[in-house]
């Protein structure tokens, strides 16, 4: 009787391994964004391999503070956080290594501000194209999006 009980036992705590692991498989190992929402995404695309910049409107639904810690797509192979700004008429940017978005609050990624930096583009890519962007967060929430590549003079 011991062993039946245990056996049972042991089928139980593999069915929920098995399903916690195939949960785990289907969302990349990640938590998916649940509260956050992303709007008017643009790849602002520049000619040849020089870098195109990302803007976006992300909206923070959830309870609690969230920090966007990068980005990743399949069309680039390197994506970073930046900000513009202009000091003494001189226009510069820079690397950010995270954002933080208070509970309810709207984040705004807009020309002259922060943006993504796409930098080596993997394949060609045209104005109306579409490509997935998946922003990574702090607490290993992920948010995927598409962004829409446009023109720079779209941008103004």
């Amino acid at each position: 009787m011991v062993n039946k009980l245990r056996i049972g036992a042991m089928t139980r705590a593999r069915g929920k391994w098995a399903c916690g692991l195939l949960a785990l498989l289907l969302t990349g190992g990640m938590a998916q964004a649940q509260d956050l929402s992303l709007k008017d995404a643009r790849l602002s695309l520049l000619p040849g391999d020089m870098p195109g910049a990302g803007y976006f409107s992300l909206h923070n639904d959830s309870p609690e503070n969230v920090t966007l810690v990068g980005a990743q797509s399949d069309a680039f192979k390197n994506t970073e956080i930046h900000m513009s700004m202009e000091k003494d008429g001189m226009a510069s940017m820079h690397a950010v290594p995270e954002i933080d978005i208070a509970a309810g609050e709207r984040f705004e990624f807009a020309p002259k501000g922060y943006h993504l930096m796409f930098m080596h583009r993997v394949a060609p890519l045209e104005v109306g194209d579409d490509i997935e962007v998946v922003l990574r967060f702090a607490d290993g929430q992920q948010l995927p999006a598409i962004f829409e590549v446009v023109s720079p003079a779209a941008m103004h």
